[in-house]
């Protein structure tokens, strides 16, 4: 069959569609790219909690999907809002990519003995909720400073000497193989630094009445991973939170037991707290662990 997907027009954004689109074409299927500018790509001067609205870098793409103007979004797991619009739904979810997240510093701010390898008193940029609450957690002398764009544009901004340091996710500096030799990089350790739920992973959205497809895409789903990271996304969506919640989920297979380790703060002005559960059963952890987070200032 002939598929058309709908994708962001950055080079992270395409490395995923034509990522989904090499494999379909392994299956014998016929598929293009149709570019889509959302409001998150046109509004680059704000940080996330001062645009109106939510799905930011996902609602465009979802009406020319609702629209039949393409067949298939291709998304980062992370950016989808926790409920589907009527119509559509995901189809399958790929592998996960390295779900940490990293700190890329100039190394004129590295300090080998001080926490994170940063220096003192350092400016760190970021625009996420959840990953200012950490830092704000670990290294409380930061000053955080909002960082928007690309990841390209973002790590530029870095060299240009706005900031000592920034924080990416992993997945995106592998998927794009870029050379950082000339920054320090630092891996952060997912269980002290946790990543947002579904970081590392695509959502493969479709129509819901689109069983041909459906039919084809069941085969690149991973069904671990959407078992991992359905327990993180329940978290997101029974706390009604968006990316401007400080919260971070990350769900781990350690042989036939899970580990879950969550990074909460109560608002956006808080450092985070960080709990960790074990269990053989994901059915209602989710459930527990919200509770859970309902008395983190009690």
């Amino acid at each position: 069959m002939k598929i058309t997907i709908g994708s962001r027009g950055s080079d992270l954004a395409l490395w995923q569609a034509n990522f989904v689109k090499d494999a379909l074409e392994k299956l014998g299927h016929a598929v293009s790219l149709k570019i889509i500018v959302t409001k998150g790509d046109k509004i680059q001067d704000l940080s996330f909690d001062k645009i109106e609205g939510k799905g930011f870098f996902t609602k465009e793409i979802e009406d020319a999907l609702l629209n039949k103007e393409i067949d298939l979004a291709v998304h980062s797991h992370k950016d989808l809002e926790t409920s589907q619009p009527d119509g559509l739904r995901i189809g399958a979810v790929s592998y996960r990519e390295n779900p940490t997240d990293q700190l890329l510093v100039l190394k004129s701010s590295v300090n080998p003995e001080a926490l994170l390898e940063l220096k003192e008193n350092p400016i760190v940029g970021t625009s996420s909720a959840r990953r200012k609450s950490q830092m704000m957690r670990i290294r409380p002398d930061a000053q955080l400073k909002d960082l928007r764009g690309n990841v390209p544009t973002r790590i530029n901004k870095l060299r240009s000497g706005d900031y000592d340091a920034i924080i990416l996710a992993t997945a995106g500096i592998k998927r794009l193989e870029l050379d950082l030799s000339d920054l320090h990089c630092v891996e952060l350790d997912p269980h002290e630094f946790v990543p947002a739920p579904a970081q590392g992973v695509l959502g493969l959205q479709i129509r819901s009445n689109d069983t041909e497809l459906n039919a084809v895409i069941t085969k690149l789903n991973h069904k671990d991973v959407a078992a991992a990271i359905g327990v993180e996304r329940k978290v997101l969506q029974l706390l009604a939170g968006g990316c401007q919640l400080p919260l971070g989920v990350y769900a781990e297979e350690n042989q036939k037991n899970w580990n879950i380790h969550v990074s909460y703060a109560p608002d956006q002005s808080s450092s985070a707290n960080i709990t960790k559960y074990d269990t053989y059963e994901l059915e209602g952890m989710a459930e527990k662990i919200v509770e859970d987070l309902k008395h983190v200032n009690d």
